[in-house]
This record gives C-alpha cells, sequence and structure tokens, in this order.
C-alpha cells in the first residue's frame, strides 16, 4: 500500500511540474493572455488611426475646403482675384 502511495504522489508530482512550468503551461497561459491584451490596445489604437485617415479621404474626395486648405498651406497658392500680403519683419538696426 505504501508503494502504491508513493507512486501515485510521484505522479501527481510530475503532473503538477508539467502544469505550472512545462510546455503550455500557466506561465506561458499568463504570458500569452498579456501579449493578448496588449495587442488589443494597440489594435483599438490602430483603428482609431485609421478611421481618422478614411475621414480625411472621403473628406478630400468630397469636400473642396480640404484641398483648397493643402494647396493654400503646402503650395501657396491663392485664388484668382485674391490679394495676396507678405508681412515680413523688421530688421533690428545694427549699433554703430
Amino acid at each position: 500500500m505504501r508503494t502504491l502511495t508513493l507512486i501515485l504522489l510521484a505522479l501527481l508530482g510530475a503532473l503538477q511540474y508539467h502544469l505550472w512550468w512545462g510546455k503550455n503551461g500557466l506561465a506561458e497561459y499568463n504570458e500569452a493572455k498579456a501579449n493578448v491584451a496588449r495587442q488589443m490596445t494597440d489594435n483599438e489604437q490602430l483603428v482609431t488611426r485609421n478611421a481618422l485617415l478614411y475621414r480625411e479621404i472621403e473628406d478630400l474626395n468630397k469636400g473642396l475646403a480640404a484641398v483648397e486648405e493643402l494647396a493654400r498651406n503646402d503650395l501657396g497658392m491663392i485664388k484668382p482675384g485674391e490679394t495676396f500680403y507678405r508681412l515680413l519683419l523688421a530688421e533690428e538696426p545694427s549699433s554703430p
């Protein structure tokens, strides 16, 4: 009877070892769970960024205001009949 108890305890110990530290054990499970949570937050940020980009693309395709704003800011374009004033800062006079 004593031998059977020792064999069962050894078997239980071996199974516990595989559960806690073996391949696909709880340590790897917790690590994979943390990786999934981190990836989910990264995906949420990317979904938000993509939504902003899609709205900008739609605005560029349908609205002329965004195209006009980009042309004015990036290319320095002005409308026909519009007067453009360029203000320059006065240079400081050098003291003798």
